[in-house]
């Protein structure tokens, strides 16, 4: 064998197979293998190589392995952590780039982008009102309120707000915000009938008027025309003939709404008659600028002038004028002498400022048992507070003061309209004044169960029909069942009514219990007609949350022991002798 064939190999795969073991014929039979000098071979299977291009083809191959080495060492400096800025992904085959492009950006119908979800948003962020909070989906920046919607944006064509939420999910903290915002704005805040309280400090923070109302701390005397009766005589002529007729008409809803708490049901039109009859027969007898009280009232009734006899049609017999009296008259003594009598018989303790930047009716002193009372002193402060935003427009309508705009506050709704049979007729017809009177309105209630508790139907249909009316509807955590049932009234999606109910659910069992919050607390979702929901987060600030806390009863803001500290460590300068003894008679700081 020679050199060149001991170095190429030739394997006979069939050397141990005996001849015809395959059968007579197989697929090699024909085959011609050509000599192996012949058979296409590379250039270093061949071995016609010299040693001399051999050693030439090594270097080559070790030029090129050198280089490869020094450029995967230059790739490994490079993409070294001191050198390379963390971007991208540092992961096998991720890479990592000095900068990234930004994302590219398309607009498309809800029909072609309705496969992209959840990168398609349903709508934008209005941006006109008071800034609100954050959207839940996209984080920008919700700003809104009745007012700014409705004379600016023209979103809504009447400036209300309806809110409805479970209790401690922040409905006061929203409605907090827009008094602050509004303020700012140059429109004045009425918060008519606080209860917990709730604005007493945020309307004070704004330098404005807080009355308080309740037994032994301050009275509300409902026939006084108030506001409305001195623009009226600052008006004169026809104007303010006008304004008397409108204050009349105003005081008499009012005694009628007592009456109807009182009774636990609706005084009939007889007797609304002859109350006017006898108001107007007090007006007329009173200096003016002078109020009369329901003891002039009952007077009035006790003499029987010929103005009110004729409206009983007792055609000169005493026993029929008393007969058509005597119910009326006997409702307006248990009104002197019942519940209501220390409140509402005693002259008014303090006026509305008609020039204050804010005011607050507290009515937090009554107690929360006396359901009457608070019912009355709601509706009192409604009358009252409505009176003034009248006067005050009279007022600018003739020249003698500046426009002013208002932001009224209704809280509990609940509380008024469970007081009586048809005391819905007379919030009705104290709150349909928005959009002819430049008052804005907020009117807070629980739930839609809240209307369903009246006693008759066309009381449910109209407590209903505060919803449909309202310009704007806010929701916090609402059960499912409840909002189902709101879907009907202000129509609510399927996706809508999920997210809603799911902010009612308290925190998880697995959490530590330490600085938690309801998932809902603080979560609103804003309606406006058919438009698709704005879900919104509302965060305060560190002067909001000192202004505003409702929770104050179940906090231990540390003020006993503050001041217990202080107590002990001057009774220890004063046995040290360090200090001053203070004055005979005084108790210790």
């Amino acid at each position: 064998m020679t050199p060149q064939e001991s170095r190429i190999r030739v394997h006979d795969l069939g050397a141990d197979w005996p001849r015809g073991a395959s059968g007579a014929t197989t697929a090699l039979s024909d085959l011609v293998v050509p000599p192996h000098h012949q058979q296409a071979r590379e250039a270093d299977e061949t071995g016609d190589q010299t040693p001399r291009a051999r050693r030439k083809a090594s270097k080559l191959r070790a030029r090129n392995e050198a280089a490869e080495a020094r450029h995967f060492k230059r790739m490994a400096r490079a993409n070294d952590d001191d050198v390379v800025p963390h971007r991208g992904s540092p992961g096998v085959g991720g890479g990592r780039v000095a900068a990234l492009d930004p994302p590219t950006m398309w607009r498309a119908t809800t029909v072609q982008a309705c496969g992209l979800w959840p990168f398609a948003a349903g709508s934008g962020a209005p941006m006109v009102g008071v800034p609100l909070g954050q959207h839940l989906a996209t984080g920008a920046t919700v700003c809104g309120d009745p007012l700014n919607w409705f004379t600016r944006a023209r979103y809504i064509s009447n400036p209300s707000l309806f809110m409805l939420g479970m209790p401690g999910l922040g409905k006061s903290t929203l409605i907090n915000r827009m008094l602050i915002g509004l303020s700012a704005q140059g429109v004045v805040p009425l918060v008519l009938g606080d209860l917990k309280p709730d604005y007493a400090d945020t309307v004070r923070a704004l330098g404005g008027q807080v009355i308080s109302i309740g037994r032994g701390v301050g009275g509300l005397n409902v026939l006084d025309p108030g506001a409305m009766g001195a623009a009226a005589l600052r008006i004169g002529g026809q104007a303010g003939e006008t304004l008397v007729a409108e204050a009349h008409g105003r005081v008499l809803n009012m005694v009628a709404a007592l009456l109807t708490i009182v009774r636990g049901q609706a005084i009939s039109d007889h007797e609304q008659s002859v109350l006017s009859a006898c108001l107007r027969h007090l007006r007329e007898r009173t200096a003016p600028g002078q109020p009369f009280h329901l003891t002039d009232l009952l007077r009035v009734l006790d003499e029987g002038p010929p103005q009110i006899r004729q409206v009983t049609l007792d055609r000169g017999q005493e026993s029929r004028y008393r007969d058509a009296v005597d119910p009326l008259h006997r409702s307006l003594l248990g009104i002197l002498d019942g519940p209501l009598g220390g409140t509402f018989a005693s002259p008014t303790s303090t006026h509305i400022d008609p020039n204050a930047t804010a005011v607050c009716i507290d009515i937090s002193r009554i107690g929360e048992a006396d359901g009457q009372l608070t019912a009355a002193a709601m509706l009192a402060a409604w009358s009252d507070g409505l009176g003034t935003v009248a006067a005050s427009h009279a007022l600018a309508d003739a020249g003698l003061a500046p426009r002013r705009w208002f932001f009224t506050v209704l809280d509990e709704l609940w509380r008024p309209m469970r007081a009586a049979s048809g005391i819905v007729d007379r919030i009705d017809a104290l709150t349909r004044l928005n959009r002819s009177l430049g008052l804005a309105d907020a009117k807070i209630t629980h739930t839609l169960k809240d209307a369903e508790a009246l006693g008759s139907e066309a009381d449910k249909a109209k407590a209903r029909g505060f919803v449909e009316r309202a310009g704007m509807v806010a929701v916090a955590g609402l059960p499912k069942a409840e909002m189902q049932e709101l879907g009907k009234v202000v129509g609510l999606s399927r996706r809508e009514i999920d997210l809603v109910s799911s902010w009612s659910s308290p925190p998880g069992w697995a959490q530590s219990g330490e600085h938690e919050e309801p998932p809902g607390r603080g979560r609103f979702l804003i309606k406006v007609g058919g438009r698709p929901g704005i879900p919104i987060r509302v965060t305060i600030t560190d002067t909001e949350s000192h202004l505003h806390d409702t929770n104050t009863r179940w906090v231990s803001n540390g003020y006993a022991e503050r001041v217990e500290a202080e107590r002990i460590a001057a009774e220890e300068t004063l046995k040290a002798g360090d200090g001053p003894l203070p004055a005979p008679g005084t108790d210790l700081p």
